[in-house]
């Protein structure tokens, strides 16, 4: 099988996938365009694999895969700011649950007098 019908396939998939996790409300909209955007932009360059060498020589890049270290230096402030994200909200829930306990204990405090 061609390596463009897999790529095509895999992006196919991937598409589907983030509509389907979009559609049951499993991916919050800020981050699903972004993976409908990406989705479709290797569904683009997958179908038209000479748009990748035009797109490189246009950012002087002269070895069309170097495109790839653009792709994993995006995907690793991506991943920082989820990382972000997932710290900021864990101490969000740590305070929560803080407050709820104590809440709970005032509770308490009043039900026993």
């Amino acid at each position: 099988m061609n390596v463009y019908v897999w790529a095509i396939s895999f992006c196919l998939v991937f598409i589907f996938i983030s509509v389907e996790l979009i559609r049951r409300q499993k991916l919050q909209e800020q981050y699903a365009i972004l993976w409908l955007v990406l989705g479709f932009i290797m569904a683009l360059f997958s179908v038209f694999p000479s748009l990748l060498d035009q797109v490189s020589h246009r950012m002087h890049i002269y070895y069309a895969p170097s495109l790839f270290l653009v792709g994993l230096l995006f995907s690793l402030v991506f991943i920082m700011h989820l990382t972000l994200v997932i710290s900021k909200l864990h101490r969000k829930l740590t305070r929560l649950i803080q407050e709820v306990a104590l809440l709970q204990e005032q509770l308490r405090g009043k039900g026993s007098e």
